[in-house]
């Protein structure tokens, strides 16, 4: 018979076949069993879920393919393919070419079906039992074949990745039998170590030759524990080649051992690592030419790396750091902010930067960086002793400039308050409020009077809820307080008296056991106190007592020296205050005894009223009159001499007396009057110069006149009994008073009906710095048009208070008139009738 070799391709590359081996097989199978065709067919993936599928594929023209579904062990046996009803139809079957047919399953190691040994004849043909289990056999012996095949290319792809992988990552191999001490090197290791194949001679000794005489030792040691405990061999070493060159190995091996448990074979791999130890040699040699310190601790917190700058910064040889164990080295890190930032960096692997200080022996701040590495925790570190040392020079200058402003800023405010008044009382009180919480807890402000007494005018108290309190003992002390106490020593010797500790007692003992004084200084408690004298032109003109809660506040010399200025600064204050008071009463009285009462003739009403300036002397030379001539003729008068002192009030004396003896003898017009003045100012050497309005009330039969005339003065005002308001203005203006005695001057005459008022005024009531002088004449018109059917009194404090804001800089000087109805009584809001009684009545 015809032997037919025919075999598939593989399920998977997992299983190779071996085309010639397989091939012998088949034809062996065929010749063996009498079969015309024997095939090998590889299963097919997915498997057939019915053996019939199987057969039917093999049987069919084309591919053939495996039986897979054949159960364990059996064979599938076909001994009349004709006569089968699966497979009379099948083309080979009707051909002729299967008649009959006999396959059993081939299995791998694990007992699963790889594919079918089958043999095939035209003729149909009774299969025996011996023909069933001799291709059993045979097809054992084909799945052992296909496994080896496979094992051999499991093998071979295994050496070739191996080879690939050590090429490429530039590793050699030993193998060292330690036994007969055969050393075996492949290509790379030898030409790592510089040998050509030909002088390395196999042996220990050749690689012990290469090694570098300062790690020999080393490595001999290593090897020897590898060998007699049977385990692993780690060493890295420097390697001598012929050349003179020098290079860094890293070896890693495993001893195998034979039956009795000793070492046979050392295998190993190696691998050149001099890049590394350049790469790390230039790493070394940029961080010892740091001037920075730098360290790096390994996972156990050991010294693994100490640059020269870290040895001599901390004050420790490399030999006693390297290895060492950082907590133990350096005890007072432990628990302090370099504990817990290296331990948070080795925990969160995020760097950190910080400063911290650390004692005795090293006794020095630091700027401290640190960072993750594979192996541990690397520190940057610098000493920033002196860069702190700096910075808190620099901060206390900041303190000592910022406390010194604050003394200055101290010093204006109590400047400022105080020079805001001239009201004694008001201004000294309210120091209390500047020197507490700055000086003391507590202050009390004492005042000298002019009689000699001493009056407590202002406490504060740092405390809101305690003000009360002082309050309190501020009312009840100087009763209590024996005349040798303490503030009596400081008003007599004007020197400050200091208790720094034991306050309360002390103040206690000198108070009277009468009266709430005790128990209000045992209330509120002080620790300690201060009593500066206040002082102004030789003497004491008030005291300040500054009290402290705690002995330890006592004050320091810059604070002492503070509130001494600010002592003096108030004593001046209160001094200038006192002598102003004097110097108003008698100005004041002097210009009052100038300023007198207007005559009150017939049914007309005079209104005078004087606001002295706010500010300066509060006297100037703002004046107004209204007298009878011997006629009985009403003279008004309305004039400013320049000034605003004592001086000025003095000229206004001499120039309103002067008007008043020459208006009275001659009994002139005004244009007459003016012109005198002028004469007598010139002849009398009157050095000044004045603005007046001098007016005469006229009266007749038919009615009542105004005749005036105006030396460079603001014109009167008219309000008409309808209330229309008008400027009276003559037909030119006139030179003022005191320039040239020769200027001409003239009358202008104005009926006046009965309800007019006239409003005559100092330029005071309508002259201010941020608005023009004609702005303020509308504001008066305005509001006399508003009052005018006010009675005169209403209508004239109503016109001040509109007009005259209540810090006005300069004297306001008013004089107004109403004509009142002649028929009838005088009105009883005109006030009585003031005439002299020299006077004649007029007719």
């Amino acid at each position: 018979m015809d032997a037919v070799d025919r075999v598939d391709a593989p399920r998977s590359p997992a299983l190779p076949v071996p085309d010639t081996a397989l091939g012998r097989l088949t034809a062996l199978t065929a010749r063996v069993l009498g079969a015309r065709t024997a095939r090998f067919c590889p299963l097919p993936a997915p498997v057939p879920a019915d053996p019939l599928d199987t057969v039917t594929a093999h049987l069919a023209p084309g591919p053939g393919h495996a039986l897979d579904a054949l159960d364990a062990g059996d064979a599938l046996v076909v001994p009349d393919a004709r006569a089968d009803a699966r497979l009379r139809d099948l083309p080979p079957v009707v051909s002729g070419t299967v008649g009959s047919y006999l396959g059993v399953p081939l299995r791998d190691r694990d007992g699963d079906p790889t594919g079918v040994l089958c043999v095939t004849d035209p003729a149909p043909r009774a299969w025996t039992a011996a023909d069933v289990s001799l291709l059993t056999d045979l097809a054992a012996a084909a799945g052992t074949e296909l496994g080896l095949a496979a094992l051999a290319l499991d093998l071979e792809t295994a050496r070739v990745r191996s080879e690939l992988a050590i090429s490429a990552g530039g590793v050699g191999t030993f193998d060292w039998d330690v036994q007969s001490g055969t050393l075996t090197w492949d290509a790379k290791l030898l030409e790592m170590f510089g040998y050509a194949a030909d002088d390395f001679g196999r042996t220990i000794d050749d690689f012990y030759r290469r090694l570098h005489p300062d790690d020999l030792l080393r490595v001999e040691e290593a090897l020897r524990l590898s060998v007699e405990g049977a385990g692993q061999f780690a060493a890295e070493y420097r390697v001598v080649r012929p050349d003179g060159s020098t290079r860094w190995v890293r070896a890693r091996g495993q001893a195998l051992t034979d039956e009795s448990g000793r070492t046979a074979r050392l295998l190993g791999a190696a691998y050149d690592t001099t890049a590394a130890h350049d790469e790390d040699a230039r790493v070394a040699r940029v961080l010892e030419s740091m001037s920075s310190a730098f360290f790096s601790l390994d996972r156990q917190w050991r010294f693994s790396y100490v640059n020269s700058e870290a040895e001599r910064v901390l004050g420790r040889s490399r030999a006693e750091l390297l290895g060492g164990d950082v907590w133990e080295l350096f005890p007072d890190a432990v628990a302090s902010p370099f504990e817990e930032h290296y331990r948070g960096v080795a925990e969160s692997g995020r760097p950190a930067t910080f400063e911290a200080f650390y004692p005795a022996p090293l006794n020095a701040w630091y700027e401290v960086r640190a960072w993750p590495d594979p192996d541990g925790v690397s520190v940057y570190f610098l000493d920033i002793t002196e860069r702190r040392r700096a910075q808190r020079t620099l901060e206390a200058a900041h303190a000592d400039a910022a406390a010194a402003a604050e003394r200055l800023r101290l010093i204006v405010r109590v400047s400022e308050d105080l020079s805001s008044t001239l009201e004694v009382e008001e201004a000294y009180a309210r120091l209390a409020q500047h020197l507490v919480p700055e000086l003391g807890d507590w202050c009390l402000v004492t005042l000298v009077d002019d009689t000699g007494g001493l009056r407590d005018l202002g406490c504060h108290h740092v405390d809101p809820a305690r003000q009360d309190l002082v309050r309190a003992y501020r009312e009840a002390r100087l009763t209590a307080l024996s005349p040798d106490s303490y503030l009596f020593r400081v008003w007599r010797t004007g020197r400050p008296v200091s208790i720094p500790s034991g306050a309360t007692e002390a103040i206690a003992a000198q108070l009277d056991e009468r009266g709430p004084a005790r128990e209000l200084i045992a209330a509120l408690a002080p620790q300690a106190f201060v009593c500066l004298p206040v002082r102004a032109r030789g003497r004491t003109v008030g005291l300040i007592t500054l009290f402290h809660d705690e002995a330890g506040d006592r004050l320091s010399a810059e604070d002492l020296l503070l509130a001494s200025e600010v002592a003096d600064r108030a004593g001046l204050a209160l001094d200038n205050a006192r002598l102003y008071s004097q110097q108003h009463r008698v100005s004041e009285g002097l210009q009052r005894s100038l300023l007198t009462d207007p005559v009150q003739p017939d049914h007309v009403q005079v209104v005078v009223r004087y606001r002295p300036a706010a500010r300066a002397a509060r006297v100037g030379g703002d004046w107004y009159d209204a007298f009878l001539t011997p006629d009985g003729t009403t003279v008004l008068v309305i004039g400013d001499v320049m000034g605003h002192d004592v001086d000025a009030a003095a000229a206004m004396s001499q120039v309103r007396s002067l008007l008043r003896g020459i208006a009275y003898s001659t009994g002139g017009s005004p244009a007459r009057v003016l012109s005198g003045l002028d004469a007598a100012m010139q002849g009398l050497d009157v050095g000044t110069t004045a603005t007046a309005v001098v007016a005469r009330l006229e009266l007749r039969e038919d009615g009542r006149r105004l005749r005036w005339s105006n030396a460079g003065h603001l014109g009167p005002v008219l309000v008409g009994p309808d209330g229309a308001v008008s400027t009276l203005e003559g037909e030119h203006a006139e030179l003022l008073l005191g320039i040239d005695p020769a200027a001409s001057r003239s009358d202008t005459v104005r009926e006046l009906p009965d309800g007019a008022t006239v409003l005559a005024f100092t330029d005071g009531l309508i002259e201010r710095r941020d608005r023009p002088l004609e702005e303020g004449l509308r504001l008066l018109h305005a509001a006399l048009a508003d009052l005018a059917a006010a009675s005169l009194d209403d209508l004239v404090d109503g016109v001040l208070r509109r007009m005259v804001p209540g810090e006005h800089e300069d004297d306001v000087a008013v004089l107004a008139l109403r004509m009142h109805p002649r028929q009838g009584e005088r009105p009883a809001e005109a006030g009585p009738e003031s005439v002299p009684e020299a006077v004649p009545p007029v007719p």
